[in-house]
């Protein structure tokens, strides 16, 4: 198919297979996925995004938009990848304790902004995370169990609907799309910006400490013990490290929000464990939320499946620890709880789920077969131990939307999508 109409409609560029920059600009950030496209469109601004839209609809085309490739599952051949990285402004306004981000600004620009006035977003984990797909998805991040869902927070979205038509949508304006949007994927619209809350966050206590892998059981006895009568306020992850040619290592990660002194305390049981090979655990800023794990921030080849947990019990246990990790990097589990698991305002809905099973490969291709394998086997032996839900942005190649809410949702996402996007111009990485 010819671009040069679409070449001519937009001011960001256009790149078809076989032109320099192509194979770079389809490419997702897990470059385990092989993704295609027929056509790549860096867009330059909200206009852009309009305009292609419109070429879609008018050529029985789909758009795909992904502006950092983050949880891209490679199934847009015959798409248009819509690139919105340059949409990135962020502006807060500290007084209405608002943020307005532009569809291709990552958490870290949003919380090194908002941390100059001692505010913070329900951002994750890694500071390099796209900001919108993140929310459209839900977003679970370190300060989910005091304030909830990311996609909670959102206030406004700037949209471009199916019909190429740019919008404002908030509560007030369209309840059932904004519904839709705060957490249902984002197959109805493309989002352009957002404005979201953001909230107090004057003090913050966080950061990893390490062990050799023999102390594995007691650094579990401690998670167990921080998890169950763990505050709102705090938030701690554990997990089982293997790295190629380097022996096991277990960790504890840890943020609270508030003042340093009570943080150390409400974790003590880590410095009665003592032995730690690494301790990074201080007061620091919200605006370097992402050193707590310190996760790689460039493409990299992996393999995930996540899963939701029932309860950590004795036969939990027994898979958990007994199990070796290799051919996994990591075997991970998030404490859930606090607000996650009240209700929300949006399509995402509370997780009655307490814990979250992360388990995290290489996918090379001589591992990938390996790691899938082993990941497969962990989950069967946890049995009904694990629900079968999964959060919307832990969904992995081959999963499906339907993983991710319960039927009552599905069925509710799907009529709206029917309504707003009765020819399929919009494609989220899991379609509902």
């Amino acid at each position: 198919m010819a671009f040069e109409q679409l070449r001519s409609a937009v001011r960001g560029r256009v790149l078809a297979p076989g032109d320099a920059d192509f194979e770079q600009a389809v490419t997702p950030w897990n470059i385990a996925i092989a993704q295609r496209a027929a056509v790549v469109v860096e867009a330059a601004d909200a206009d852009d995004v309009a305009a292609v839209v419109r070429f879609a609809r008018a050529s029985g085309l789909a758009v795909a938009t992904q502006p950092t490739g983050h949880g891209a599952t490679g199934d847009i051949d015959t798409a248009i990848l819509l690139r919105t990285g340059r949409l990135d402004t962020v502006r807060i306004d500290a007084a209405q304790r608002l943020a307005r981000v532009g569809a291709g600004a990552n958490w870290g620009q949003v919380q090194a902004a908002a941390a100059e006035h001692g505010l913070t977003g329900l951002a994750g984990s890694n500071p390099v995370v796209g900001v919108t797909g993140y929310t459209l998805g839900g977003g679970l991040g370190w300060f989910g169990r005091k304030y909830g869902w990311a996609s909670d927070a959102v206030r406004a979205f700037e949209i471009v609907d199916a019909a190429g038509e740019p919008a404002r949508v908030t509560l007030s304006s369209d309840p059932e799309l904004f519904w839709a949007l705060c957490g249902g994927g984002g197959d109805v619209a493309v989002v352009t910006a957002l404005e979201f809350e953001l909230f107090p966050a004057p003090q913050l206590y966080g950061g990893r400490a390490v062990w050799p892998g023999e102390r594995l059981p007691e650094v579990w006895d401690a998670f167990r013990e921080l998890t169950s009568q763990a505050p709102d306020e705090l938030t701690v992850w554990f997990h089982r490290f293997q790295f190629p040619n380097a022996p096991e290592m277990v960790a504890l990660d840890v943020a609270y929000l508030g003042a340093a002194e009570q943080g150390r305390e409400l974790v003590a049981v880590i410095d009665r464990l003592g032995g730690a090979a690494s301790d990074t655990r201080a007061a620091m800023s919200t605006g370097n939320l992402g050193d707590i794990s310190a996760e790689p921030t460039t493409p990299s080849p992996s393999v995930s499946r996540a899963e939701l947990l029932t309860d950590l019990d004795e036969a939990t246990l027994k898979v958990i620890l007994a199990e070796p990790v290799a051919p996994l990097l990591n075997i991970q589990v998030r404490h859930l709880g606090g607000a996650l698991s009240r209700p929300g305002s949006g399509a995402r809905g509370p997780v009655a789920e307490p814990y979250l099973l992360y388990l995290l490969g290489l996918g090379i291709p001589q591992l990938r077969d390996a790691v899938s394998a082993k990941q497969d086997a962990v989950v069967e032996a946890l049995g009904a131990h694990v629900s079968g839900a999964k959060p919307y942005t832990f969904l992995a190649a081959g999963e499906s939307a339907t993983s991710a809410f319960d039927a009552v949702t599905v069925d509710r996402l799907r009529a709206v999508k029917r309504e707003r996007d009765p020819h399929t111009v919009i494609r989220a990485n899991f379609g509902v």
